[in-house]
């Protein structure tokens, strides 16, 4: 009984290991030796874009500082 419990244990952590190795090598492997992504181009950010203002205080953004305190 004991090494049936302990089977399992060892299965359960190997797939596990699995999913995370999955995890590290599904990005890698989008990554060409190089460092390209495969000819993909970068996209160009545009005038607007640029002048654009990123960073917007909105109610969430508002309730999560208070409630954090910040």
């Amino acid at each position: 009984m004991r090494d049936d419990r302990d089977d399992k244990a060892q299965a359960r952590r190997r797939f596990l290991g699995g999913l995370g190795l999955a995890a590290v090598a599904a990005p890698a492997a989008a990554i060409e030796a190089d460092g390209g992504t495969g000819g993909l181009a970068p996209r160009k950010e545009g005038e607007r874009a640029r002048r654009t203002p990123r960073y917007r205080e909105t109610d969430h953004v508002r309730d999560f500082y208070r409630t954090n305190r910040y």
